[in-house]
């Protein structure tokens, strides 16, 4: 029964967030304005275009330095977490013992303690890794911005756009993992936590994803 309950939670909790973010990609590719991502999208092309046209070199990379900064304090915190968190699987402790206490209806597993912290150690280093991809994809703006040339697709301010925008990309699914960690970290304490969870994440993130 217990089991049973868990996993009917742990299957909401998936099915819920995989369902918002199916219909956060369909309306990006639909209709890119209404939402935040493709708002920014248009707005990034826009900047690029202006900071080409105007010369506007030292902004351009200050910007892009600014970005890449912020990622790469994100993605130090994402391995640093990511090594915790699969250090204390294999050492669960007295923090596992609180957990366990705080569990009103799920599994007490210690198999299914070691899982779960397994789990959310692998969702920061896919947090970390896009973060990375992220850093890369700016640091090649760096480079394109100031030798984009009218006559070479290489280094057109649309081809500056995409890479700007795949590196912006890669970010928000580094924030993605960040904002998934706390069902993730709640299921430590049960499945009823996580699924509760989850909830507020998803109005959390309606809110941040739609264009107002």
């Amino acid at each position: 029964m217990v089991v049973s309950l868990e996993i009917l939670l742990v299957a909401l909790t998936v099915a819920l967030i995989v369902s918002y973010h199916t219909h956060l990609y369909i309306t990006v590719r639909r209709d890119p304005l209404t939402t935040s991502i493709g708002s920014r999208n248009h707005m990034r092309q826009k900047w690029v275009k202006v900071m080409i046209k105007e010369k506007r070199d030292i902004l351009a990379v200050q910007t892009l330095r600014n970005q890449v900064m912020a990622a790469t304090f994100l993605a130090s915190t994402s391995i640093l977490i990511c090594l915790g968190s699969l250090s204390a699987a294999f050492r669960p402790g007295v923090f596992g013992e609180i957990a366990h206490t705080l569990n009103l209806v799920g599994t007490k597993s210690a198999t299914l303690w070691m899982v779960k912290l397994m789990v959310l150690g692998i969702l920061f280093f896919i947090t970390f890794f896009n973060f990375t991809l992220s850093i890369r994809y700016y640091n090649h703006v760096g480079f394109m911005i100031n030798a984009s040339e009218e006559n070479d697709t290489s280094v057109s301010d649309t081809a500056v756009a995409d890479v700007i925008n795949h590196g912006a990309l890669h970010y928000t699914i580094g924030m993605r993992g960040f904002y998934l960690s706390v069902p993730l970290a709640l299921w430590l304490f049960g499945p009823t936590w996580m699924f509760f969870g989850s909830l507020i994440l998803i109005v959390v993130l309606y809110r941040l994803d739609r264009e107002t």
